[in-house]
């Protein structure tokens, strides 16, 4: 479909361009000298503007520039990239309009040492900063792998010598830290491997061949047209660790290029292991700070083994309105909204707007390309902001463009964009540097993992969505590479910050990027196994820690050796951790009491061998109370819960094999209630 735009000279080549002549000396020469007659000035106001720009960056009007393009800039022709460039133009005569606010966020430059000072606080490591002997810190220290403590040891060093230039203070050594009196500890970068595209390898292994049967996977790629090789994803052991040696002068391609085809993407199953698979959501809120602060330190590590800078933005904190719709913080709107519905966790305005376009939008010709009247959308806009919580707004009213458009420009506005400020820069390095699918992936997985909560609840909801507008392609005619360039600008050009040259090379970047979130978004929801393994140590470490510090206490040793003296049990000190009868000696091994508080019988002693499953358990609950049943779990989805020791709170997956559960964490509860939405 084609559009009339308004014409307003050349602020969109200054502003969104990435061969703009105001930003490039000289350039404005090479793209006039060669213009054919059909496009003088004359005939350029009879063209969309968005066309224009594409035909200025085409070969057919211009030779190619004289400055090297990226790499995502040379992999796609201009056509291919239409939607992107129409889609900005769409942006900014939105912002031109007044419909939306610009305020710009300002980035602060780092001081020498700053950017790692602040990696270790958002890694939970302040402790090596302020010298405090704390256990989270020591524990979290204690679970780490090579490459990950060689991370958090690089970025330690350079914050150490930092502070020494300065002469701030004594900062500890970093053999205290990690426990060693070798004074040569050093981690070597470990160069990019060849990853097989079918099994993992290890270092100093031979490559693992395995066979794949549907039920044993989550499977993740292409319904029609796939590729005929499958790539297997392990979460059984780190990111970082399973990248091996390569010959130093193998380097990655510098053209490589995109390929908009969907068939173009590889097919990935996740073998699940015998614990199953866990979503973001399984794991109590305590357990995901720990997989956050894991995530960054693998992220890094990861990037450090490729070779690769992670690079991260420092900007401003800008404070966004305390009330309303548009412009407010998803911290603060969820906060507002769980006054009236309590729990939720997106949002109700953006549940809404996606509830709509569900509704009634799906099949549209052209959803989310073709905008709606912008000042349709102006008014809605205002008159949302004063009926929505009132619930006096007339959904009936809005047309489906408009509410995309809407929806889109919920998203611009968010004062931190959805996938935040700190890491943008790593999404497009991922995909500049990175050039295996699979290695972008695991990257992209980890920064999932690194969202903050509200922030990946949100994310989630939307892909969904886009996931749902791309199976129905054959009516909307929105195919993954189309709906991708759409989204891309309102997610990674964000809130009024001004295009600037590089990101502009990087539109099939960005455009890459949100095809990756699409299509495999049901990886990117699962915590990788070895992250859950580590938070289980972690726990562990600290509980020991509690331990020792209890045991070592001077009151606590004079009441033992007084209880002692008297022949008498000793109490249990104020403060520890107390098991049920159920979790004591007196149950047998491989027994586990189970608690079901919704139903009419509450409890059952299971015996468990090497095939009981999760969903076994729940079976026989259902069987036993399928005549009594508690009307509260009707209509509801029970799930089996493991509760306390080494985890917080873990929804397991159905195919769960639950003896190797209980062995992994034998002090725990286990408990059927329903899954947290």
């Amino acid at each position: 479909m084609t559009m009339e735009m308004k014409d307003s000279g050349s602020v969109v080549l200054t502003a969104y361009h990435p061969h703009s002549p105001a930003r490039i000396p000289g350039m404005e020469q090479s793209f006039v000298q060669d213009i054919p007659p059909s496009h003088s000035p004359a005939s350029r106001k009879s063209l969309p503007r968005c066309r224009r720009i594409n035909r200025m960056l085409s070969n057919e009007s211009a030779p190619p520039p004289t400055f090297s393009r990226s790499n995502s800039q040379a992999s796609m022709d201009s056509t291919s990239m239409e939607d992107f460039w129409c889609e900005v133009e769409n942006i900014k005569e939105s912002r031109e309009e007044g419909s939306e606010e610009a305020t710009l966020l300002e980035f602060k430059p780092a001081d020498e040492g700053e950017l790692e000072a602040e990696w270790l606080q958002d890694v939970g490591l302040s402790t090596l900063i302020s010298g405090a002997e704390e256990e989270d810190g020591q524990a979290l220290l204690s679970t780490l792998t090579r490459t990950q403590a060689a991370a958090v040891q690089k970025r330690y060093n350079t914050y150490t010598q930092t502070l020494r230039k300065k002469n701030k203070h004594t900062v500890r050594d970093v053999r205290d830290i990690f426990g060693t009196n070798d004074s040569s500890l050093t981690f070597e970068k470990v160069p990019v491997p060849p990853v097989p595209s079918n099994g993992i390898q290890l270092p100093g292994q031979k490559l693992v061949w395995k066979s794949v049967t549907p039920n044993s996977c989550l499977d993740c790629g292409l319904d029609k047209g796939s590729p005929s090789i499958t790539e297997e994803l392990s979460y059984e052991v780190s990111f970082s660790e399973s990248i091996t040696v390569l010959p130093k002068t193998q380097e990655w391609p510098k053209n490589q290029r995109f390929k908009k085809e969907d068939s173009a993407l590889p097919k990935f199953i996740v073998r699940k292991s015998r614990f199953g698979l866990t979503e973001v959501g399984d794991l109590s809120p305590e357990d995901m700070k720990k997989i956050r602060y894991l995530s960054l330190i693998e992220l890094t590590a990861f990037y450090d083994a490729l070779g690769v800078e992670l690079k991260r933005n420092r900007a401003e904190r800008v404070r966004g309105r305390e009330n309303g719709l548009f412009g407010v913080p998803l911290t603060v709107l969820l906060e507002n909204d769980q006054k009236k519905v309590p729990g939720i966790k997106v949002p109700l305005i953006f549940q809404k707007l996606l509830l709509k376009l569900e509704e009634t939008g799906l099949e549209t010709e052209g959803i989310l390309r073709v905008p709606g009247s912008a000042s349709r959308v102006k008014n809605l806009h205002q008159e949302l902001e004063a009926k929505f919580y009132e619930d006096t707004f007339d959904w009936d009213q809005v047309r489906n463009n408009d509410a995309a458009g809407l929806l889109k420009m919920f998203i611009r506005e968010l004062p931190s964009p959805l996938f935040t400020v700190e890491y943008l820069p790593a999404f497009i390095t991922l995909v500049e540097k990175i050039s295996k699918i699979k290695l972008q992936l695991q990257a992209l997985h980890l920064l999932i993992m690194l969202l903050p909560e509200a922030n990946r609840d949100t994310a989630k909801a939307f892909l969904q969505f886009l996931k749902k507008v791309v199976a129905n392609e054959g009516k909307n005619k929105m195919n993954l590479w189309n709906v991708s360039m759409i989204v891309a600008p309102n997610l990674f050009i964000y809130k009024g910050k001004r295009a600037n040259q590089q990101e502009m090379q990087a539109a099939a970047t960005t455009a890459h990027i949100v095809r990756l979130l699409i299509r495999y978004q049901d990886i990117l929801w699962t915590v990788p196994s070895f992250l859950i393994s580590q938070v289980r140590k972690m726990n562990e470490a600290a509980m020991n820690n509690s331990k020792r510090q209890l045991m070592f206490d001077k009151g606590v040793r004079k009441l033992l050796r007084r209880k002692t003296m008297e022949r008498e049990r000793p109490e249990r000190p104020e403060g520890a951790v107390t098991f049920p009868p159920y979790l004591q000696s007196d149950i047998p091994e491989g027994v586990i009491r189970v608690y079901a508080p919704l139903h009419s019988k509450v409890s059952m002693a299971i015996q468990l061998n090497s095939q009981t499953k999760a969903k076994d358990i729940l079976a026989r609950f259902h069987c036993e109370n399928s005549r009594g049943s508690s009307q509260n779990t009707r209509g509801q989805i029970q799930s089996l819960h493991e509760i306390g020791g080494n985890i917080g709170q873990h929804c397991l997956d159905p195919d769960a094999y639950m003896l190797d559960v209980y062995h992994a964490n034998p002090q725990a509860e286990w408990v059927i209630k329903p899954k947290a939405s």
